[in-house]
């Protein structure tokens, strides 16, 4: 049995649901094989589910989305290394109940992946989500030796807000290293850069964005678009429509100009990165899971990419949740033959987001008397 779920988001690490999985299993059947692989799409999270793979968690001082000083990590494993963007630059690292969606800052995310230069990657896999910034990787690429100047030929300030003062941006200064390193811009969004489906219009307001905030967050990408469209021509304007240009307040964009990157789902990079074919040919039945199963969960969220993996392999697949928001009909499209909600035990949502381990067990119980017994 293969246990490749993600977190439940505010509750439970990948890691965690695996073992209270795990221990509900063995409660009906001790003596069942359980794989756990745990996995994520590229958001938070996504370097712990690689360490937990085997990979080597490497830690850094770099700057927060505020600019003060964070504890991030990203995985390494021989030439290969998994950075994610919010271990640097994601809403995690704001105080609770504060937002900065103007100001906050992608400099830190830069620091990160220059480490991991630095460190040897030959292939930097960049999980981007759960960002507090909406600055169009501006930041990110400043860390890494861009230049972006207003009128007075000073470095414009940090965040989203401010890219309306741009005058002139200059990568050639960018680390040459870039150049020979395969970076992988991983991501479950694939949304424009700016308009109606762009970083600011629909994730702004997640960040704290006012509509007001959205309007020039919106109009200083677009400007930003125009000054690089003159200093590197054409494919800076082309970026922008990209699929994954507007993933994390707009860092994919940065990725795709400045990086050279390529953008692929999260989950489909994440599996290939954590060894998902090789556990899958082991595994009798998998079991795949994340706090609440949605319509989200159906566009390139990591249930639906391991459902399609393992509906490829013809292996069965069943689900754990916090909360199941689908119904019979979309699950079984999506191949996903039974779901298993928290809520299914404990009505009450504060008590399942407050007891999911305890109440997760019981549910992996409940699973081995459903399929084991």
């Amino acid at each position: 049995m293969l246990i490749a779920a993600d977190k439940f988001k505010g509750s439970l690490t990948a890691v965690q649901v695996a073992e209270r999985v795990t221990a509900g299993l063995h409660r009906v059947a001790p003596h069942v094989e359980v794989e756990a692989l745990p996995v994520a799409d590229g958001g938070d999270g996504t370097v712990d589910a690689a360490v937990a793979a085997g990979f080597e968690r490497r830690e850094v001082r770099v700057a927060g989305p505020l600019g003060g000083e964070v504890d991030a990590a990203f995985a390494l494993r021989g030439d290969t290394a998994v950075v994610e963007m919010a271990e640097a630059s994601g809403l995690q690292r704001l105080p609770a109940g504060v937002f900065a969606p103007l100001t906050a800052s992608t400099y830190g995310s830069g620091e990160l992946l220059r480490a991991a230069l630095d460190a040897g990657a030959a292939t930097i896999v960049f999980g981007v989500g759960g960002s507090a910034t909406t600055d169009g990787g501006a930041g990110m690429l400043a860390a890494l030796g861009a230049r972006f100047l207003d009128e007075d030929g000073e470095p414009v300030s940090p965040g989203g807000g401010s890219l309306r003062e741009l005058a002139t941006a200059d990568l050639s200064g960018l680390d040459p290293r870039l150049a020979s390193v395969d970076v992988v811009l991983a991501s479950d969004v694939d949304n424009p850069l700016t308009g109606p489906k762009g970083a600011p219009a629909v994730y702004g307001p997640q960040k704290g964005a006012s509509p007001d905030d959205v309007a020039v967050l919106d109009a200083g990408l677009a400007h930003f678009v125009a000054v690089l469209e003159k200093a590197i021509g054409s494919k800076a304007a082309e970026y922008a429509v990209a699929p994954g240009a507007g993933a994390a307040g707009g860092i994919g964009y940065g990725a795709l100009v400045g990086l050279g990157a390529r953008f692929r789902p999260g989950i489909e990079v994440m599996l290939d990165v954590l060894g998902f074919g090789p556990a899958l040919e082991r595994a009798t039945l998998v079991i795949t899971g994340e706090g609440s199963l949605d319509e989200q969960t159906l566009h390139g969220k990591a249930p639906a990419g391991v459902a399609a993996a393992a509906r490829a392999a013809d292996k069965e697949v069943i689900a754990v949740c916090g909360r199941l928001a689908l119904p019979p009909e979309a699950l079984g499209r999506a191949g996903i033959r039974r779901a298993y909600p928290l809520t299914a035990i404990e009505p009450d949502v504060a008590r399942c987001i407050a007891e999911a381990g305890p109440i997760l067990e019981d549910v992996g119980e409940r699973i081995g008397r459903d399929f084991l017994i």
